[in-house]
């Protein structure tokens, strides 16, 4: 059937010379390129390897030579078809380049190289980010669509941060974990949004179905801050009763709320909180599992669960030690908890049926990137992980047929 079908496309794709009307196209030059000859390219398409015979134009100005063809058919600069390269980006976003060249030979008995995997779906990959930042131009000018719709109940926005292994180019000047050592890894941002309509029986906020979308890279956060703000407002953010970010206690992620989501509810993940008290526990009797659970079951019950959060940074002031170093961890930490009070009210964000953990994001963090890019042995460049990253996310948001039909429509 592959075979017949190759048939039957080389046929389709003989084309006859242009009319003499026809035979001259504009240059970039500023100047005409005029048909010179018929000739022939080689292309794997879904159906197999096909000839196309099309015709050539050049310019007698700059010497430039066209194809007119290979741009209606957007197989310019390229050996593979659209339907082909379309494959390619699928299993490059969700295999090692290698097992999906694997993948296309077993399933589609296509022969490509593990080069070509690579190559194909981190230029579709490229692509996608480079109309992403036109989006998020537009955003910044304030020129996005209103989108329409029905009002949304509740609209959940998250932000986290996973490191990503890349080459060594990537990390130089870079200061590792680990003092005196560089870095092995660059940190991707990741956001989703998604809606809540409802809660169960016992008040416990449930996600809406397939309503998570995902967008992220490896970027400052002022960049990335634009990046959510972006799929925020296409999620309707604009139009949402209530609002939500919750996130960790991280600096960046309420600067970033600060300035794009100033509206919002704001939650720090309570599971996030209860680290930060163990770790207190942890510093005030290390070494001592027993004690350290018993402080935290009467701490954690008493004033984290319910918000009590002016109590427990009276507690942790008031907790003495001659051990300097271990002072200032638990300083450290009650500050933390000061910082965030308004953001840890969590009997109150409870009685509004809200969640109150960023399990969401977190849950993404090792699907969307971690699985892919976290791998044994992978290192990546800041410009490939973000090229795969941004095919993920569009396959994961339903958008990557989306993406084919706007490139068809170009």
């Amino acid at each position: 059937m592959h075979q017949a079908g190759a048939a039957v496309l080389q046929q389709l794709l003989k084309f006859d010379p242009p009319r003499s009307e026809q035979r001259q196209v504009p240059c970039c030059c500023g100047h005409t390129a005029k048909y010179l000859e018929l000739r022939s390219k080689l292309v794997l398409s879904a159906v197999g390897e096909v000839q196309c015979v099309r015709p050539y134009f050049l310019c007698e100005r700059c010497h430039v030579g066209q194809f007119p063809v290979d741009v209606e058919l957007d197989i310019e600069n390229t050996e593979f078809s659209p339907g082909v390269r379309r494959m390619q980006a699928l299993v490059g976003q969700q295999v090692p380049f290698d097992h999906g060249r694997a993948q296309m030979q077993i399933l589609a008995g296509l022969e490509v190289t593990t080069k070509s995997v690579e190559r194909t779906a981190e230029a579709i990959g490229d692509d996608i980010v480079q109309r992403e930042k036109k989006e998020v131009q537009k955003a910044l000018q304030l020129d996005l669509p209103v989108v329409m719709g029905e009002p949304i109940p509740i609209l959940y926005v998250q932000m986290d941060g996973t490191g990503v292994p890349v080459v060594k180019k990537e990390t130089a000047g870079r200061q590792g974990k680990t003092e005196g050592l560089p870095a092995h890894t660059r940190e991707a941002k990741l956001g989703c949004v998604f809606t809540q309509t409802t809660w169960d029986q016992e008040g416990y906020a449930i996600r809406d179905s397939d309503s998570t979308t995902y967008t992220g890279a490896i970027e400052t956060a002022v960049e990335f801050g634009k990046r959510i703000y972006r799929e925020a407002w296409k999620r309707g953010w604009s139009r949402a009763k209530k609002k939500v970010v919750i996130g960790d206690g991280a600096e960046w992620i309420w600067n970033l709320v600060a300035e794009h989501f100033p509206d919002a509810i704001q939650i720090v993940d309570l599971y996030h909180a209860r680290q930060h008290l163990w770790e207190v526990a942890r510093q005030r009797y290390p070494h001592e599992e027993v004690k350290q659970k018993t402080w935290m079951k009467v701490h954690q019950k008493r004033l984290l669960d319910k918000g009590k959060i002016e109590k427990l940074v009276g507690v942790l002031r008031s907790i003495h030690t001659a051990n300097p170093q271990m002072a200032e961890k638990i300083c450290t930490e009650a500050d933390y908890f000061e910082r965030n009070a308004e953001r840890m009210r969590y009997p109150k964000f409870r009685r509004q049926h809200l969640f109150v953990g960023s399990g969401v994001i977190e849950a993404g963090c090792k699907t969307v990137i971690g699985s892919r890019l976290k791998q044994s042995g992978m290192f990546w460049t800041v410009r490939g992980a973000n090229a795969i990253l941004a095919l993920r996310c569009s396959h994961f948001n339903g958008r990557f047929e989306d993406y084919w039909e706007g490139r068809r429509a170009a």
